[in-house]
């Protein structure tokens, strides 16, 4: 497929791909076929947050997706202790909510250093949460996150890191991390599992999927609404399958037709659709 915009017949072959999806949903005591491996669960200070996770359920029971790995976010920034704890025990409440629909990410900010440890620690030991969610409080490659990344590691759980390569988005983001940032951090620490996140709502996705290159170690989402085409051939190509992982954060359509308009092959998709990531969870099974 050429790079560029699609095509009407390139739209109306993602767009049936994807309304084919529920074909490829899983019994439920089998492990995922589709997973999200990048969403969001509504804040509560949102009038309609309920209805509004529901419908976020409803709609991958559309698209097929079999569960979502999930954080919730607070609306302020710097996060403070108390309001990443709140975060997470709302994340905890819909896991209950949506049994084997949703799996958690533990959001904190590394600049409260005790609180972060602790609350990863209890996240994922006690409540069973899939990983740690970084956003913008810091860039990837700042010292403050090393101690979150060696207990990442002991703990045997990815993080996914928020980036994007955007030249316009000087003041609400300064501390964005970039594939350039988060290459530095995955070349300190080979070891750790470090996601990339949504390389199609993060800017320059031509740039990051070359960037990534240069650190093998790390992962990319295919998540975000930019409908480029050719996105996900790149990533195959220069990354290789083994590397990405479906993800949408809230971009549902979008990520869906996108993954299944790509012009890869049927192997290479299984990875992306939910075979990395269950690689990615079994490396906790065996801490």
């Amino acid at each position: 497929m050429n790079q560029g915009m699609w095509s009407r017949r390139s739209f109306l072959s993602a767009a049936a791909a994807s309304a084919g999806a529920l074909e490829l949903r899983s019994a439920p005591s089998s492990d995922p076929k589709v997973i999200d491996a990048h969403s969001h669960l509504h804040h509560r200070s949102i009038p309609t947050w309920s209805d509004d996770d529901r419908k976020l359920i409803d709609a991958a029971d559309k698209l097929g997706i079999d569960q979502m790995w999930c954080s919730t976010l607070p609306p302020e920034r710097p996060a403070t202790p108390d309001s990443f704890r709140q975060c997470n025990q709302w994340t905890a409440d819909a896991i209950r909510r949506f049994p084997g629909r949703i799996r958690g990410y533990c959001f904190v900010n590394p600049g409260h250093a005790r609180e972060s440890l602790e609350e990863i620690e209890r996240c994922v030991e006690d409540r069973d949460f899939v990983g740690v969610k970084l956003y913008n409080d810091y860039r990837a490659d700042e010292p403050v996150l090393y101690p979150i990344v060696e207990l990442a590691i002991r703990l045997r759980v990815p993080i996914l890191q928020h980036g994007g390569h955007v030249s316009w988005l000087e003041v609400p983001q300064p501390r964005i991390s970039d594939a350039g940032h988060i290459g530095t951090l995955a070349r300190r620490y080979p070891e750790a599992m470090i996601i990339c996140a949504h390389v199609a709502g993060g800017g320059d996705w031509e740039w990051t999927v070359s960037a990534l290159r240069a650190s093998p170690t790390t992962y990319l989402d295919t998540s975000g609404s930019v409908a480029d085409a050719g996105m996900v051939e790149r990533a195959v190509r220069l990354l290789g399958a083994d590397r990405l992982l479906f993800g949408c954060d809230m971009s549902l359509t979008a990520s869906v037709g996108r993954i299944r308009g790509a012009e890869i092959s049927e192997e290479d998709r299984r990875k992306i659709l939910s075979g990395n990531a269950l690689k990615l969870r079994a490396r906790r099974a065996k801490a």
